[in-house]
């Protein structure tokens, strides 16, 4: 019996480390030669984050606020206030809320803005914070693939500290971030939610016609 206790927690820790990488790793857009065009370039705001900022994200269920410790993840922090400061996060969905785990945002419902950004990859940063529950962090699909897409822990996810994802921020009050919608779980093909690749190639439209429940950023601001 004790033998067949340890091979069932064996087969545990294998499942459970798999779903961890299978989650946090989102997979990597497909190729886009608009993305290396001149014209296509991300644009890019002097380095003039803040040592730290808040920023806020006015969603569908109410503000989150987001406070921004630069010396964490200071690459990190510089991408997230330029993508603020630009109005990048702007009628974007919480595309993959996984309850228990995270909630992750960050691809464009505009297919032009995808492209514009997808290839300006930014390199890691040193992992000093932890990944608790309220930190955010970048979403990356391997080393030094960090463009726009952030996750905000559900729980203390102290895992991913091994795998490099570097927190910037942490959510001020979790309270508006649990409510939301988690009930298309992982994206496909694992799972039901939405498919990565369809929504940066289709945009917002392929969510309202498939996933309306979804929540979104309909701004987002650095507070003064």
């Amino acid at each position: 019996m004790q033998h067949t206790r340890q091979r069932f927690s064996l087969c545990w820790l294998l499942a459970t480390t798999a779903l961890v990488l299978c989650a946090c790793r989102p997979a990597e857009p497909a190729p886009d030669a608009s993305a290396t065009k001149p014209e296509a370039k991300a644009a890019v705001l002097p380095d003039i984050c803040p040592e730290t900022f808040t920023a806020v994200l006015h969603t569908t269920r109410g503000d989150i606020r987001i406070a921004v410790t630069r010396a964490d993840a200071p690459l990190g922090a510089q991408r997230f206030y330029e993508l603020v400061k630009n109005g990048y996060y702007t009628d974007v969905a919480f595309f993959r809320v996984i309850a228990g785990f995270m909630a992750q945002a960050g691809i464009h419902g505009d297919p032009a803005m995808n492209a514009k950004w997808r290839g300006a990859r930014i390199p890691d940063d040193p992992v000093k914070a932890r990944n608790v529950r309220g930190a955010v962090s970048f979403a990356m699909g391997g080393p030094n693939t960090r463009t726009t897409q952030f996750f905000i822990n559900f729980k203390d996810n102290l895992q991913l500290d091994g795998m490099g994802f570097a927190p910037f921020g942490k959510v001020e009050d979790m309270q508006v971030v649990d409510q939301l919608f988690s009930g298309y779980g992982e994206g496909a093909p694992s799972g039901a939610g939405p498919a990565q690749m369809l929504l940066q190639q289709q945009g917002n439209a392929y969510l309202k016609a498939q996933f309306p429940k979804l929540d979104y950023i309909l701004s987002a601001e650095i507070a003064l």
